[in-house]
């Protein structure tokens, strides 16, 4: 075969493009030498001009030299020359043979080259012929894949009968970069070039039919989404027909909500995970109903509102003193969490306890701290809740079901930082469905409350800035867990003093103003609040006395309303219509004028009270009885101290075989009540001795300890409440275990100045002081002599 001749032509660089023999292609031309160019070879003829056709390496060079144009080309001829604009020109190309450049030449006006015709080679010619093959159907399934591919390519690839040409119009369809067309251009193996194409032709190929496959889902999807937005309008319209299409129209104001509540991450895409959910959902299916319940619960939790806290000690202190008297204790405390909490910030909240009988002020001395502090108050009652998804909440499986009472009270708080009152811890129940004060661990755990997790909310919430205070009236129900997590401050009862002052200050406005009495110049004497403190009421805390003010308020009202004109200045006397007849008198001389009654002391969750112990013997067979509803404790008390008094009868002036032929009855009033605990052990023993020894016990004392049978006094708890009972009684001297002096220290000084307490270590010392010396208006009996009773008055 015989070498082709050279050719020097002209050279046209082009920018990102690859012209490949036996193509067709429009080439855009602006530089002013190519300008010229196409100018000067077109001059006098329309087509048929020849030039060189090069891609220079960087497209950014405006003039590219002779290293910068690849050395494999084509040479062209030019189809024809379209003008657009004054400066610019579309070049139609039409490829003619592949060249390698040699001696370029600058010229005057435009680069002239050197082309040498590229020999290929054709190889074996049965496997060219079938790569020949291979690509074509290749290249026609990518024509057909191919949207930006015109469907006249199909044409052009089946007139390319030439291996070497297929492979090259083949290549110039493909969507490869102008670095691997460069390598296909220089390709002089026809084999090899083809063997390339079809490599990229079938990469191509499988691309196109997953892009075909991912559009047809998307179509497919936005064809539903389509399809669902034209039959929701088609809905919209047909409910606002029939007066129902408000439904669902506020599915807009979510968006704003979530935005506006600024939850937490975790929070936020839960709320937009279920307001998809419910754009999707059509409005008069049931999940719908449960899912924008849910969605609303979210956006009106309180997850970053907080209230800033009054941490002026003075103004604390000040509106504590205003709305309770006393009850210095949890001032003290409140005033102590303030001061540590304006030193450090992030210091986390207590969780209090105020524990004390009904009627002192618990509840209320909550509501004076959250205001103290300038915080939300929010109460949820816990007496008799037996269901732990009370505390907790229940599942949004169920129907009807609701967050806990603690999200709930949150929502109600409206922020995040609330004084939280969980009244009644001690009244919690538990059953098979539950124990809810388990359930409130977690929330009243400053060390993981921040992540309290609700079973119908279903993410955590932030508990931690909360300030939670309970109470109860006994601390013995608690659950040892539960009362570990708690700082107990115990509130005891009021004395007969403080009640006054707090009636004067507190109850008698009120009361006033509530009937409409405020402004009409209604007072009451001193001596008419005593009268209702002692003679009508008989209780630790004013929740009574307070009843009682209402009750006379109310008979002034009547008089009032009617016309007529009550007296405004109430007396003790002005008491027995509105009130009604007294209903305690003082019976301690009553009670113990006959020997074997004694008075002893006793805790309640009510407060303290006294308590009656009468002993009794007659003719038997050596029984011991007990009557009062009294629990064992109570029982072995009994035992104890008819053991200890056995046992030293001739001390007490006692015939020693008085038990042999006697039987002996111990009874405490008021049976229905029930009793227990061994401090009665010290009135039960002297019972006895004053029953067996004809001794009265004198009528203004009263005494409590535990007894030993060596005739010990133990400690007994509730000082402060026994005395103040006993102050309430009128009993004006008090005899106390010795152990117990450290709780003095809780007496009030008015108490401690009204009363003689008396510590003693042994039973003995009680005995001899208060019981009197024997006289002849009492004579010393037989022990099977019934004691005297004074006759019945009607």
């Amino acid at each position: 075969m015989s070498r082709k001749p050279s050719m020097i032509l002209p050279v046209l660089p082009l920018r990102n493009l690859v012209l490949f023999p036996g193509v067709v292609m429009p080439v855009d031309v602006g530089r002013a030498r190519s300008l010229q160019l196409i100018e000067e070879i077109t001059k006098g003829r329309a087509q048929g001009a020849r030039l060189a056709v090069g891609t220079q390496r960087d497209p950014d060079v405006d003039e590219p030299s002779a290293e910068e144009i690849h050395p494999v080309g084509v040479v062209a001829e030019i189809v024809k020359v379209v003008r657009v604009a004054e400066m610019r020109l579309t070049v139609v190309l039409r490829g003619l043979e592949r060249v390698r450049f040699e001696g370029f030449n600058e010229g005057e006006k435009f680069p002239r080259v050197t082309c040498l015709p590229v020999e290929e080679s054709l190889g074996s010619g049965v496997e060219v012929q079938g790569l020949a093959m291979a690509v074509r159907d290749a290249a026609k399934q990518l024509i057909s894949l191919a949207p930006d591919i015109p469907d006249e390519a199909a044409r052009i690839v089946d007139q390319a009968q030439d291996p070497a040409r297929l492979g090259d119009v083949a290549a110039s369809y493909l969507d490869i970069t102008v670095d691997e067309k460069l390598e296909l251009l220089g390709e002089s193996d026809v084999g090899k070039r083809l063997q390339r194409v079809l490599q990229h032709l079938r990469h191509r190929s499988e691309v196109y039919k997953v892009k075909e496959k991912i559009d047809s889902q998307v179509r497919a999807e936005f064809t539903r989404h389509q399809r669902e937005a034209v039959l929701r309008q088609k809905l919209k319209a047909l409910q606002e027909d029939l007066g129902e299409g408000e439904e669902g129209d506020d599915l807009g104001e979510f968006e704003e909500k979530i935005v506006k509540a600024q939850m937490t991450p975790e929070v936020e895409k839960q709320a937009r995970k279920q307001l998809e959910r419910l754009r999707q959902m059509p409005a008069q299916s049931a999940e719908y109903t449960v899912t924008r319940t849910y969605l609303e619960w979210l956006v009106e939790l309180p997850w970053s509102k907080l209230t800033e806290d009054h941490l002026d000690l003075g103004a604390a202190r000040r509106i504590l003193d205003e709305d309770h008297y006393d009850l210095e204790k949890v001032k003290k405390r409140i005033l102590e969490y303030l001061a540590v909490r304006k030193l450090k910030p992030d210091k986390k909240g207590p969780i209090l306890c105020l524990a004390g009988p009904p009627g002192v002020g618990k509840t209320s001395l909550g509501k004076s701290i959250a205001r103290a502090l300038g915080r939300q108050f929010v109460r949820i009652s816990l007496g008799g809740v037996r269901d732990e998804a009370e505390v907790r909440g229940h599942r949004r499986t169920y129907i009807g079901a609701l967050p806990g009472r603690i999200i709930q009270g949150m929502r109600k708080a409206g922020v995040r930082n609330p004084v939280f009152i969980l009244d009644e811890l001690d009244k919690l129940g538990h059953d098979w469905t539950g124990d809810p004060a388990a359930a409130l661990l977690e929330a009243l755990d400053p060390e993981q409350n921040n992540q309290f997790s609700d079973h119908y909310v279903e993410v955590p919430f932030d508990l931690s800035q909360v300030m939670f205070i309970g109470t109860a009236n006994q601390i013995e129900p608690i659950p040892p867990a539960l009362k570990d997590r708690l700082e107990i401050l115990e509130i005891p009862g009021y004395t007969r003093n403080e009640k006054l002052k707090i009636a004067r200050d507190h109850l008698v406005p009120k009361q006033l103003k509530e009937h409409g009495l405020d402004d009409k110049g209604m007072s009451l004497t001193d001596a008419a609040l005593y009268e209702v403190i002692d003679r009508y009421t008989r209780e630790a805390g004013v929740r009574n006395m307070e009843r009682e003010l209402a009750s006379l308020c109310r008979a002034v009202a009547v008089v009032v309303a009617e016309g007529g004109t009550p007296k405004w200045n109430v007396d003790v006397g002005d008491l027995a219509g509105p009130l009604g007849p007294v209903k305690f008198w003082p019976e301690m001389a009553e009670r113990t004028e006959v020997p074997g009654v004694t008075t002893g002391l006793a805790w309640t969750e009510s407060g303290g009270d006294i308590l009656f112990i009468e002993a009794t013997t007659m003719p038997g067979k050596s029984q011991f009885i007990l009557t009062g509803h009294l629990g064992d404790v109570m029982q072995e008390s009994a035992q104890a101290a008819l053991t200890y008094v056995r046992a030293r009868s001739e001390r007490f002036g006692i015939e020693p075989s008085f038990f042999e032929k006697s039987d002996i009855h111990v009874h405490v009033p008021s049976g229905a009540i029930p009793k227990d605990g061994p401090s009665a052990g010290v009135a039960i023993a002297t019972a006895l001795v004053s029953l067996l020894s004809g001794r009265r016990v004198r009528s203004d004392v009263a005494m409590t300890g535990e007894i030993t049978l060596r005739g010990n006094v133990l400690p007994i708890g509730g000082v402060k409440e026994k005395t103040l009972a006993a102050h309430r009684a009128g009993i004006k001297r008090v005899f106390l275990p010795a152990q117990n002096a450290k709780d003095l220290v809780d007496v009030p000084k008015e108490i401690l100045d009204a009363m003689t307490i008396t510590l003693v270590k042994r039973v003995e010392e009680v005995i001899d002081a208060v019981l009197e010396p024997a006289s002849a208006a009492t004579p010393p009996r037989r022990p099977t002599e019934p004691a005297s009773q004074p006759p019945a008055t009607a």
